[in-house]
């Protein structure tokens, strides 16, 4: 069974696969891994050199490969034959706009809670619990911003940060989260080609040049998980210096996927449970009915991310 994601970061390295061992060579020396062991291979490096034998062999052991320029996913390299779904993309074209408009509140109440579960973790005698509670749970237009606004408050506080706001073009905790939330959308990219998903059709996000909608959608609710990681590194490292993306943090930040957590009565890692909510979100579009679209929140109000 693959679990393996791997990060390729080093400066000039070469990858290859030989004998089914994906083949990694740098100045320091050459590792090797066991394809069959892999499930994605995320490349930041600016100077890799892949043998096209990688692609092909990669091809047949279902893996994907993510290139990524600053960190963001710009190519992903699956099987063909694993790339799209003629049925489910009339399924998508015939979806209802109220169907849609379910789907995407669904995920906006599981993005929402499972912020106030990772708030009241982080920060149980936060004054902004109640109100950040009753926004997670109401029905207020614009909730998703309300929330937002709140939980990124209570995040900063517990950091030691108080004037902390999310910002993608700053540094610091931002360009923590920024990679993070990049491991996230590669993995959520690699769930939608595999079952067939087109990511370029969205439920809320709009339509961009080179863009996948559907997967900023469907990964709102697993930002939490990113979150929660970046948050055991800042505690490992307190230092607000330190707070770059180094290989280290590369390294541990990509092991999230591999955390466990509950979901529909089993405990699945994060990549697993990434897996459930897409297979049920594919059905959910074929068959016309939400109720088979489940997103992730933890179990009971315990974060377990």
């Amino acid at each position: 069974m693959s679990f393996h994601i791997v990060s390729i970061d080093s400066p000039q390295c070469s990858l290859s696969c030989r004998d089914g061992q994906l083949t990694c060579k740098t100045a320091e020396g050459e590792k090797k891994l066991p394809l069959e062991d892999v499930a994605s291979i995320i490349i930041t490096s600016f100077s890799a050199t892949i043998h096209s034998n990688l692609f092909l062999e990669a091809a047949k052991h279902g893996v994907a490969l993510i290139i990524c320029e600053d960190f963001k996913p710009t190519c992903l390299v699956l099987p063909a034959n694993r790339s799209t779904d003629t049925l489910l993309t009339r399924a998508l074209l015939k979806l209802e706009e109220k169907t849609i408009g379910r789907l995407w509140q669904q995920t906006v109440d599981a993005k929402c809670r499972n912020q106030f579960a990772l708030a009241e973790h982080l920060a149980p005698d936060d004054p902004a619990l109640p109100a950040l509670r009753a926004a997670a749970w109401g029905r207020k237009p614009h909730k998703e911003a309300i929330c937002a606004k709140m939980f990124w408050q209570v995040f900063g506080r517990s950091q030691g940060q108080p004037e902390f706001s999310r910002d993608r073009a700053s540094g610091g905790l931002n360009s923590l989260l920024n990679y993070g939330y990049a491991v996230l959308l590669s993995t959520i990219l690699q769930k939608l080609f595999g079952v067939g998903l087109d990511p370029t059709w969205g439920v809320s996000h709009a339509p961009r040049e080179r863009s996948t909608p559907l997967a900023y959608d469907l990964m709102e609710p697993f930002r939490p998980c990113v979150d929660w990681r970046v948050v055991q590194w800042v505690r490992q490292h307190p230092q607000a210096e330190s707070w770059e993306v180094t290989p280290e943090f590369r390294k541990w930040v990509t092991g999230f996927p591999l955390e466990r957590v509950e979901y529909l009565d089993l405990t699945l890692d994060v990549r697993g449970c990434i897996e459930g909510v897409v297979r049920g979100f594919r059905r959910a579009v074929i068959g016309g009915d939400t109720k088979f679209y489940r997103p992730w929140t933890p179990r009971n109000s315990k974060w377990v991310g």
